[in-house]
């Protein structure tokens, strides 16, 4: 074999090489960035869930000073449980949040609230006062039992 082909093998071998190990360190370099930014994902998410737990505390404890009406604390802790656990809204005593839900979704809420008519508005609140009245003991106790629960970490 000639000299200048052994040394064009030679060359277009260390290119080769050159090549293959620019991809590898380009790669490795890409594995890093995503599990950088997938810890950091996690991290936020997790940071996010332990927020949404003491927020559910938070409007519990409002619950059992009676500084929340009744059926504002249902609507938000039910939505919070939605993220956080939402099996626990088909347990006992928790069901309750579920339940004020689904008695009171159909209500205008907001910028709809500020919308609708007067009467219909006094109507409404009449509705979901006797719901609060209806449900105060469960949602009471229910708000104990989830300020005092010990939610999985995930």
């Amino acid at each position: 074999m000639p000299s200048w082909l052994q040394w064009t093998l030679i060359i277009a071998g260390l290119i080769a090489i050159t090549l293959l190990l620019a991809f590898i360190r380009r790669q490795v370099g890409t594995l890093a960035e995503n599990r950088r930014r997938r810890l950091k994902a996690e991290a936020f998410q997790q940071k996010r869930r332990e927020d949404m737990i003491d927020s559910i505390r938070v409007i519990a404890m409002a619950v059992e000073t009676e500084q929340v009406e009744y059926s504002e604390a249902c609507l938000r802790i039910k939505g919070l449980l939605d993220h956080v656990a939402p099996e626990l809204l088909e347990q006992a005593p928790f069901r309750i949040f579920l339940e004020v839900h689904e008695k009171l979704e159909h209500m205008p809420t907001h910028r709809a609230r500020q919308a609708t008519d007067a009467r219909f508005v006094e109507k409404m609140d009449k509705e979901r006062f006797e719901v609060e009245k209806t449900h105060a003991d469960e949602i009471r106790r229910a708000a104990t039992a989830i300020r005092h629960h010990q939610f999985s970490a995930e």
